[in-house]
């Protein structure tokens, strides 16, 4: 009973007192909970001490099996009502981490995230709502109850966000809070809400339901999936008929008839309620949809919450189910990083607030690079101090605060291999300065998949600005940065290796002011990829292509507006290009400019502009220098590598020409 107790009055204890639950669900003592709140965690983050490219943090696997073992000791009746615990191995949370609130779909238990409990943890302070199965709270009472929760932590929360992860009616739940408290700081990450209830096969569940003797009603197809993901197909049965039986006599508990005749109630009620509320709400909302929910038409309602909340983005999974979060390829903290979701204060900062990727985010994120990589066999050199150049990345220095700055290739060809390169060869993470179209929300719904963007936020890719140049170089990074922008990466035919350049010096002074090292690099071989068949001057002669025009260079995402130099013709457009056989891509990066103990010299303009001159003329230099010598390249074309690298192996390094 003093368990019942714990858990239902949460808002009466304070933070650091609130009991949290194991595996067993045994009440921990108070005591034991008290580092939950201002404990420091050892998440890595961009500001970690010991620098790190890869969060390698080992996490036990959970499953369903776990999700039903644990549900089981949740469901035994207390007679208590609503309330909130936080798994134990969701660990220590950092003094500036988020408030997470977990709001449950229709099976009540708060264990829908067993999946994600130890990554979420590492990141955020966890709370999951229980519902009791016999509790018989009004849709209305739970949204009055996690409001008075979140106005009872925000005093915890000042100038942090709470975060709202609702599935189903749990994604109800959230909306309905959002909309009633517009004031309040809200990121939602919502799965399949149930808001398209009067649209699901459900409706008709709840007709023949009353029918049916108890036990029977969980032989309803509809009803295994809406609790556990399951089929009863021959495809979704579990291995061991005993074990299908044990599951069956879990979803008798986790939902007798009577309950589950309640929440199909509760469900139509909160589909009505949020619905009617729908165009008030201002929350920052992430909507994951599925493609295979066979209960709700999840797809097409996430497009249309999204088409009237403009604070809304999309996430779609084609081959996902209803309960999305049980299952294993679905991975909650990568979703909210990729997508810019992410952030520990009222604004997101993209510097600060970024989280390392994990092997498995990084190996996503460079996948689609890997089949380049082989076809083209990049050749990458590097320059010494004493001016000598070498194969592979010796000349690049091992610490920052370090600035690459080079030419942009055709819609940025080089910059995959470049990134995978550096992390696999040297450790080393680069921090791009990209251009604000690919964290937009506007741009995400031009693209045929809107996560198309994700793995370059999962990268480490930040907005380009004055601000967080500033403060990568301050953490001591590897920043890359690309003065010509997107002019170089979309230019236009017989434009390839052309610098577009600002005149006036735009980095040195503020590279200089921490002491940077600035490493000049040329890149060459998309002449040798492909050809630019129609660019932005023949497109914009074509009939209806300027509506198409205005979409993607809206002035949201545009740069360099105030300029009259050719640089600041920076219209965005999909050029039309002619594959070719692919030849090779080649690197130089030139010998490294020092600029610590020069801030005072380099503070006169002119000096700066010096400067800024010589850096331009080596990246040049490194462009004119690859092009000469990759004509004596035995290896240049596909077919020599091919035959190559079929006598010794296809991992075998090719080789190219004698420096």
């Amino acid at each position: 009973m003093a368990t019942a107790v714990a858990l239902a009055a949460p808002l009466r204890l304070a933070p650091s007192r609130r009991w949290r639950f194991s595996a067993d669900l045994r009440a921990e003592p108070p005591s034991c909970l008290s580092s939950r709140r201002g404990a420091s965690a050892s998440y890595p983050t961009a500001a970690a001490t010991v620098p790190k490219v890869l969060d390698d943090s080992v996490i036990e696997p959970y499953g369903i099996r776990d999700y039903i073992e644990r549900s089981r000791e949740l469901i035994k009746p207390d007679g208590g009502p609503p309330r909130w615990f936080s798994p134990l191995e969701c660990g220590a949370r950092g003094t500036d981490s988020p408030l997470l609130l977990y709001l449950p779909g229709i099976d009540g238990t708060g264990l829908g995230l067993i999946r994600h409990h130890q990554r979420l943890g590492k990141i955020f302070d966890i709370w999951c709502l229980h519902i009791p199965v016999m509790d018989r709270t009004s849709f209305e009472g739970l949204v009055e109850y996690v409001e008075r929760t979140i106005n009872s932590e925000k005093s915890y929360s000042l100038n942090k966000p709470i975060y709202l992860v609702g599935e189903s009616i749990g994604a109800c739940l959230a909306l309905a809070v959002a909309a009633r408290n517009p004031d309040f700081d809200l990121v939602m990450i919502l799965a399949n809400p149930a808001t398209s209830f009067s649209k699901s096969q459900l409706q008709s569940v709840s007709t023949f339901l009353g029918i049916l003797p108890e036990p029977l009603h969980v032989t309803i197809p509809y009803f295994v999936n809406f609790i556990t993901g399951y089929h009863l197909t021959f495809r979704g049965l579990p291995d061991n008929f005993n074990d299908m039986l044990a599951d069956l006599s879990f979803l008798v508990d986790i939902l007798p008839k009577e309950s589950f005749i309640w929440k199909l109630d509760l469900l139509k009620s909160a589909a009505l309620f949020v619905n009617s509320r729908l165009h008030v709400v201002k929350a920052q909302i992430l909507i994951l949809a599925s493609g295979r929910d066979q209960l709700l038409p999840s797809r097409d309602e996430a497009e249309r919450i999204c088409r009237n909340l403009p604070n809304c983005r999309i996430r779609h999974f084609k081959e996902s189910g209803h309960t999305m979060f049980l299952e294993s390829g679905i991975d909650l903290v990568t979703i909210i990083k990729g997508a810019g979701y992410y952030r520990r204060s009222s604004q997101t900062d993209y510097v600060s607030d970024y989280l390392l990727p994990t092997p498995l985010e990084f190996q996503q994120a460079t996948e689609i690079y890997r089949w380049f990589d082989l076809a083209t066999s990049p050749v990458m050199l590097s320059t010494l101090q004493n001016g000598k150049i070498v194969k592979g990345l010796m000349g690049i220095p091992s610490k920052g605060p370090t600035l690459l700055v080079g030419y942009h290739m055709l819609l940025g060809l080089e910059l995959g291999i470049m990134f995978s390169r550096f992390f696999t060869e040297k450790r080393i993470h680069l921090r791009g300065l990209a251009h604000p179209f690919l964290f937009n929300r506007a741009s995400e719904q031009l693209m045929p998949d809107s996560s198309s963007f994700d793995g370059h936020r999962l990268m480490g890719a930040v907005p380009v600005s004055a601000t967080n140049f500033y403060k990568l170089l301050s953490m001591k990074s590897f920043v890359l940065l690309y003065p010509g922008g997107a002019r170089e990466a979309l230019h236009r035919k017989g434009e390839e290796y052309k610098l577009f350049w600002p005149k006036k010096s735009e980095f040195i002074r503020m590279t200089s002011k921490f002491g940077a090292t600035i490493i000049p690099f040329g890149v060459v071989g998309e002449d040798d990829m492909c050809d630019v068949l129609l660019d932005y001057e023949d497109l914009v002669k074509i009939p209806f292509y300027d509506t198409l025009n205005k979409r993607i260079n809206q002035d949201g995402v545009r740069l360099r507006t105030d300029t009259v130099e050719e640089v600041g013709n920076q219209d965005l457009y999909p050029p039309i290009l002619l594959p070719k056989i692919p030849g090779r891509l080649y690197y130089l990066f030139g010998k490294p400019i020092e600029t610590r103990g020069r801030s005072e010299e380099l503070r006169d303009r002119r000096q700066a502009q010096q400067l800024y001159i010589h850096v331009k003329s080596e990246v040049e230099n490194c462009m004119a220098y690859l092009k000469e010598k990759r004509e004596k390249d035995p290896y240049r074309n596909l077919l020599p590598r091919l035959l190559y690298q079929t006598t010794n192996g296809f991992t075998t390094e090719v080789p190219t020409f004698e420096i």
